[in-house]
Formats: C-alpha cells, structure tokens, sequence
C-alpha cells in the first residue's frame, strides 16, 4: 500500500469510528424508546388488570368481615338465651 493512501485512510477511519458509535448509539436509544413505549402498554394492561383483582380481593375481605360479624352476632345471642332461665 502506498504512504500516501495510507496518509489518507488514517484521517477518515479516525473520523468514522466515533461518527459510527455517535449513530448506532441513536439507534440504539430509539430502539429503548419503541420497547418502552410498547411495554408501557402490557404495563398499563397489567396494572389495570390488577386492580381489578384487588378490588374483587376487597370484595370478598368485606363479604368475609360480614359472615365474621354475623356469625359472632348469633353466638353472643345464643350466650344470652342459655344464661335467661
């Protein structure tokens, strides 16, 4: 190879090689950005549908207390009615 193309090819790959890093890191950003953007909404799905969950998880906590309530109502009763006569 000749010493003067040589002189030539040093200058432009040093010139290329941060200029290609400067571009596939772009890409590489945009990249994230579209997955983000993508898993965002199976993240917003997945919230939505643990809330739901949740709220049918309180539901049934407050059907529960209900039965618990209703359940120490009618043995305190039956104390009294044994202790009357």
């Amino acid at each position: 190879m000749d010493r003067h193309a040589l002189a030539l090819l040093i200058p432009i790959l040093a010139l290329a090689i941060p200029v290609t890093a400067v571009v596939f890191s772009g890409l590489v950003k945009l990249a994230r950005i579209k997955a983000d953007r993508a898993g965002g909404s199976e993240l917003a799905e997945r919230v939505s549908d643990l809330e739901q969950e949740v709220g049918a998880l309180r539901q049934e906590l407050g059907d529960a207390q209900e039965r618990l309530d209703f359940a120490e109502r009618l043995l305190s009763r039956s104390d009294e009615t044994r202790r009357l006569p």
